[in-house]
């Protein structure tokens, strides 16, 4: 499943969403050269990437920011970005513009730290801006539980897009984040994840209750308190008729 886009126009530009996409992929562009040479890029990743070993051990504490903007391959910061780019520009609009790099910052320190607690002696170098981006999330859940968001489900050569809920969507990536543990975690810090959701969450309360608390909620039917930006509906890919 993959969302691309939700119902839910920001009133004002996402300069701060749109700054940290373009130091993601500018960064990602300085060593796209080397992402096929691994002794240069593990050099790369040992020196701005956080593994945990060294953290717990008192040293690199940097790399807790470095790593929020490195990304493993091309599909990797696609998906981050993506993602960003769909819930990035509520939260931001929600509460203003520096509230929201300082919130996406501590955001993403709460994911490294839930991934260093759970591994506090791995040697595996983490990376990615999924943890702070995960905060997002958390957040817009929050504010937006009902907003939609257009999903696009591939199922062998079944395609087919679904507008659903924020909170359907939202439960169903976390609840994909809990299975991938589960399962093995195929070198995905998925407590990262799971950790940066929960840390946007909480971050997100004070954001919450400035707006009303639960009367926002109410006032807005769980919906934006805005018109959405497209018609609410499930589509399927368009048919083209014969003609007679």
């Amino acid at each position: 499943m993959f969302p691309f886009r939700d119902h839910n126009p920001s009133r004002r530009p996402a300069y701060v969403t749109w700054a940290l996409m373009a130091v993601n992929i500018l960064v990602f562009l300085t060593y796209v050269p080397i992402l096929d040479q691994p002794r240069e890029l593990g050099a790369f990743f040992a020196t701005w990437a956080l593994v945990p070993a060294e953290f717990s051990a008192g040293i690199d504490y940097h790399t807790v920011l470095t790593s929020m903007f490195l990304h493993g391959g091309l599909m990797h910061i696609a998906g981050n970005m993506l993602f960003l780019w769909i819930f990035g520009d509520n939260v931001e609009d929600a509460m203003g513009h520096i509230t929201f790099l300082i919130f996406y910052l501590l955001a993403g320190f709460g994911a490294a730290m839930a991934q260093v607690l759970v591994g506090p002696h791995s040697p595996v170098p983490m990376v990615g801006a999924s943890g702070a981006i995960a905060g997002v999330m958390g957040a817009y859940l929050l504010l937006y539980p009902r907003a939609k968001v257009d999903v696009l489900i591939i199922f062998v050569v079944f395609f087919k897009v679904f507008t659903l809920p924020a909170y359907v969507v939202l439960a169903v990536w976390m609840g994909m984040q809990f299975f991938g543990e589960l399962s093995g975690g195929a070198g995905i810090a998925y407590w990262a994840h799971i950790g940066g959701f929960m840390a946007g969450g909480v971050l997100a309360i004070p954001v919450f209750l400035r707006l009303g608390g639960a009367r926002f909620w109410k006032d807005a039917d769980y919906h934006p308190p805005h018109k959405p930006t497209f018609e609410s509906r499930t589509t399927n890919i368009p048919i083209i008729k014969r003609r007679r």
